[in-house]
């Protein structure tokens, strides 16, 4: 007996009393019908219930008894009833011959409910009144509840028997709650002695109007009066008097004003109340009002009435933020030591799956009708269709809700009591019972009750994270800014809504749009649910049109990436920064397309501007290495140095990183490509000459050397190389010019990302001198022929690839020639000073203007570095600060020992940032190299813009801005690099 679940006394004599169970054991064909009460939540509880049937119903034991033995479908229904509910078990006992509704096949058809419910408070032809009525609607309605949970519960103990859905469930006790809702008001009119024709309409809120019903729930309605509405708010106290005592609690506190307000309003008072008094939770609770009783005309108007107000109330100040803050006041006040067993309104709960989904509803269905759906898991279908909703996500939100749905109606229908709260943890039978309940299994050695517990535990903190995910979703908050009619952004009020929001060309914009959001793929859904708040987010931006065009040209080309759009929809920081910079970068769209994985980073502000560049050269070399051959390399290379540029080029814009950073990154990755293409032309041309005929190595010169890279700065480098291998110098040399040269064609073949040049015309003879030089020659040079502008451009001499130590062995050659012992006679600084006179003249080309030209301008780069660098190789040679690469840290030396004022030190590096990140910034936004600061139009703008200026700023406060630090800066040049 045991074997079989029985282990009280008073179910083994039951066993014995019913012919079940003989001394001889289990009797011969009573073998089903015990394996099934075994597999019952509770076999003691079914055996007990039945043989309280048996006892109660002497007479009509011996069919049920045949029935049981033979029927697997009536075993099923029934016994899985016995053994989870205790009160429909009563009602079985009870009442002899209840049994036999079970014997049908499913449940029951929904228009069924309203006759049987009719049926149940007549007798006699006549309708039953008073208590008779009461008790006669009770007992018809547990009847059909009693059908219900059968058909809910016959796979617990049959599993290959159908299993309904919740939807199916949740819809049937919808219908009999509706049933009941009628038969009660036709039992009130009864009671007062007048129709509900053109006098009440009963419309059902929450649950009830959302067809998804408990086993045990409160019914919310609004009641809606016409005529006499004293005689109106008379039946509607009869009704909820006759069916709370009957069935279940009607409860009318949704209605305006609360607990506090009439009854029964007219519908001219109800439009009143919503449009002048009603506060947001009560347009969210509207979203499932539906008439349901009463006068049908009636409840239609109140819905016709209702409808527009709730899908316009996203348009309310804050809507999504009085919703949010709702949420949190509702959970706040779940006890705390209830909190983790709270089923429906505790983290995790059911509460997190329906405000999620409500709100999305509310902000979206504004133009998308087909989110109007008051079930909770219709509307997340809706929504997972739309792309609102990423699919997985709404999968796994169905999957959770249904479970925790599951949970709580086991746990309603043991006493049919209104609950919400999981056993807790020590309670074994009670988990036990309830897992059984659920068709839980053990699994692996795991008993039922803690596979149920993990399960518990595992769909809580999926609810909670995919809550948070999309309930806080800041996209929200914009689409709900949006008006509703710009919502529908194939219409000529849109047009007229781009043209005054600032898009030059709204007839483009529309194609553009169009192009985007046309057809009915889930892509096309997802670009209407994000353009309306990325064309507000655009129009904030100095070129708007542009930007449009290039978040089509960006979509059209990452179609077929999977993550693109859902990004975009459950990331709003990812949308608002692109927005940003696609409406100020020309670079970043090009970027973009090759490096699309970047996008992933712009929400997060250390994936963005806190990689270390150290490491990226490392990741780069690394990667770069692993390739065959010096193209394989080169292609690898260039793919990560375009990831870090769009990377750098992103954190820059956005505010992220200071100019120095930015240099810093820049001249780390292009570093790490020379190294990585240096090793791979090193391998390729040992392999054809059979060895390694010279270590090479390559310095860094100019602004690679001082690591002050922009982004369209090419690399000046010279090459420097030693026999090795028994190899003489000529050897050694040609071996290392191949190298070279491979090196520069690799990195310089035309492709679509910025150039990677190599220049060497920095080196001794320039371009017609030879490519690679050994230290003797280079050392031999200098000593012999070195002009000082050659002393000069060696001061930012620095090993940037190949072989590290003869680098060192490199620039302690050429030291005694940057760091001239004694610094420079007059007749060298007047050759310094008449070389910058006359670059200044010939290269500053023709029209530029110099106040705004970034380079050689006045107070530019040019002024502000020949001054640091005249100083090094003034007084280097005494001062080991000087003897940096570095402009800055050379400026700050010249302070710190006294050769400069600190304000006058100060105002150069300020000058000299500046001009480096407008010359950076002018080039992200024309997509090309440039000096010149534009002069008006949106590329000035955008650039204003990226130095923090608003929209409302005049783009011409950035140049004035310039022109005074760079005029400060000029007038320190005059002293110090002219004058000193």
């Amino acid at each position: 007996m045991a074997r079989f679940g029985f282990t009280e006394p008073a179910a083994q004599e039951a066993l014995r009393s019913a012919g079940w169970w003989t001394d001889a054991g289990a009797d011969s064909g009573a073998g089903e019908l015990l394996a099934a009460l075994a597999r019952t939540p509770d076999p003691n509880l079914a055996l007990l219930t039945l043989d309280r049937v048996r006892t109660g119903d002497e007479a009509g034991w011996a069919e049920l008894d045949e029935r049981l033995r033979a029927d697997r479908r009536l075993r099923a229904r029934l016994l899985s009833v016995l053994g989870c509910s205790t009160v429909l078990g009563d009602l079985v006992a009870a009442e002899p011959g209840q049994w036999r509704r079970l014997a049908a096949v499913s449940l029951s058809p929904v228009n069924d409910y309203d006759q049987h419910l009719a049926d149940a408070v007549t007798a006699d032809g006549a309708q039953l009144t008073g208590a008779a009525a009461v008790r006669a609607l009770r007992s018809g309605y547990r009847g059909l509840l009693l059908e219900i949970a059968a058909s809910d519960l016959a796979h617990v103990v049959e599993p290959e028997l159908d299993r309904p859905s919740l939807t199916d469930i949740t819809g049937a006790l919808t219908m009999l709650a509706e049933a009941a809702l009628r038969t009660g008001l036709s039992l009130a009119e009864r009671e007062v002695g007048h129709s509900a024709d053109e006098t009440l309409a009963v419309i059902a809120m929450g649950k009830c109007g959302a067809r998804e019903l408990n086993y045990v729930s409160d019914v919310d309605v609004v009641f809606v009066g016409a005529g006499d509405i004293p005689v109106a708010t008379r039946l509607a106290a009869s009704l909820m008097r006759i069916v709370g005592q009957a069935c279940f609690e009607v409860d009318a506190a949704l209605r305006p004003e609360g607990k506090a307000g009439v009854l029964v309003r007219s519908l001219d008072s109800h439009e009143t109340y919503y449009t002048r008094w009603a506060r947001t939770w009560e347009f969210q609770a509207l979203l499932k009002a539906r008439p349901v009783a009463g006068d049908r005309e009636l409840g239609r108007r109140y819905a016709e009435l209702v409808a527009p107000m709730v899908w316009s109330a996203a348009e309310r100040e804050d809507f999504v933020a009085d919703v949010q803050r709702m949420r949190r006041r509702v959970e706040r006040h779940v006890p705390a030591e209830l909190a983790d067993r709270e089923l429906k309104l505790g983290k995790g709960g059911l509460r997190d799956v329906e405000f999620a989904v409500q709100l999305l509803q509310l902000v979206h269905g504004r133009a998308d009708t087909t989110l109007r759906a008051p079930s909770t898991l219709d509307a997340l279908e809706a929504l997972g269709a739309g792309g609102y909703v990423g699919r997985v996500d709404a999968a796994e939100l169905r999957e959770s809700y249904e479970f925790l749905r599951m949970v709580e109606h086991r746990l309603q229908l043991r006493g049919l009591r209104r609950t919400h709260l999981f056993p807790e943890p020590g309670d074994a039978e009670e988990l036990r019972r309830l897992a059984r309940a659920g068709a839980m299994r053990p699994v692996r050695g795991k008993p039922e009750s803690e596979v149920l517990i993990s399960e518990f535990r595992r769909h809580l903190l999926r609810v909670r994270r995919l809550h948070e995910k999309l309930f806080y979703r800041p996209l929200l908050e914009a689409v709900s800014r949006v008006p509703t009619a710009a919502l529908r952004l194939t219409t000529q009020q849109a047009a007229n809504r781009l043209s005054a929001l600032g898009y030059l060309a709204p007839d483009g914009a529309l194609r553009h749009i169009r192009a985007l959001t046309s057809g009915v793929s889930r892509r096309a859904a997802i670009q209407r649910t994000l353009l309306p708040v990325l064309l507000d987010l655009l129009a904030d931006t100095a070129d708007p049109d542009g930007g449009l065009l290039a978040y089509r040209r960006v979509s059209e080309a990452l179609a077929e990436t999977p993550w693109y759009l859902r990004v975009l929809r459950d990331e709003a920081a990812v949308v608002e920064r692109l927005a940003t910079l696609l409406g100020t970068s020309n670079l970043i769209p090009d970027l973009l397309v090759r490096a699309p994985e970047v996008l992933q980073r712009l929400s997060d502000d250390r994936a963005l501007a806190g990689r270390d560049p150290g490491e990226v050269a490392r990741s780069l070399r690394a990667a770069a290495g692993r390739q065959p051959g010096v193209e394989g390399t080169v292609v690898a290379a260039r793919s990560l140095r375009r990831h870090e540029l769009l990377r750098v080029a992103c954190a820059d814009l956005l505010g992220l990183l200071d100019v120095n950073s930015v240099c810093l990154a820049l001249s780390s990755v292009w570093t790490a490509v020379l190294q990585a293409t240096l090793a791979a032309a090193v391998r390729a041309r040992a392999d054809e000459a059979g060895g390694e005929r010279a270590r090479i190595t390559v310095i860094g010169m100019g602004r690679l050397g001082g690591e002050e890279l922009g982004y369209g700065s090419d690399a000046d480098v010279l090459f420097v190389c030693e026999p090795v291998g028994g190899a003489n110098d000529s050897e050694a040399v040609r071996f290392a010019t191949s190298v070279a040269e491979s090196v520069r064609s690799a990195l310089g073949a035309p492709s679509q990302d910025p150039p990677l040049v190599v220049d060497t015309d920095l080196r001794p003879e320039g371009r017609s001198g030879p490519l690679v030089r050994t230290v003797d020659s280079y050392r031999a040079y200098y000593a012999r022929w070195g002009q000082v502008w050659e002393a000069q451009a060696l001061l930012r001499g620095r090993v940037v690839a190949g072989d590290a130590e003869l680098g060192d062995r490199f620039l302690a050659a050429v030291d005694p020639f940057r760091y001239p012992e004694g610094g420079l006679d007059a007749a060298e600084i007047r050759e310094v000073r008449r070389i910058k006179a006359r670059v200044e003249t010939e290269r500053l080309p023709k029209g530029a203007d110099p106040t705004v030209h970034t380079k050689l301008g006045r107070g530019g780069l040019a002024d502000v570095e020949w001054t640091a660098q005249l100083m090094q190789l003034r007084y280097a040679h005494r001062i080991p600060g000087l003897r940096t690469t570095s402009t800055s840290m050379a400026l700050r030396t010249l302070a710190a020992e006294g050769i400069a004022d600190r304000d006058d030190v100060e105002a150069l590096i300020r000058a000299w940032e500046l001009a480096t990140r407008a010359r950076n910034v002018t080039m992200l936004v024309k997509g090309k190299p440039s000096d010149q600061l534009p002069a008006s139009g949106r590329e000035l703008a955008a650039v204003a813009r990226a130095f923090g200026l608003s929209a409302d700023d005049d783009p011409g406060e950035f140049l004035d801005r310039y022109r005074r630090v760079t005029r400060r800066a000029h007038a320190v040049v005059q002293r110090l690099f002219y004058e000193s």
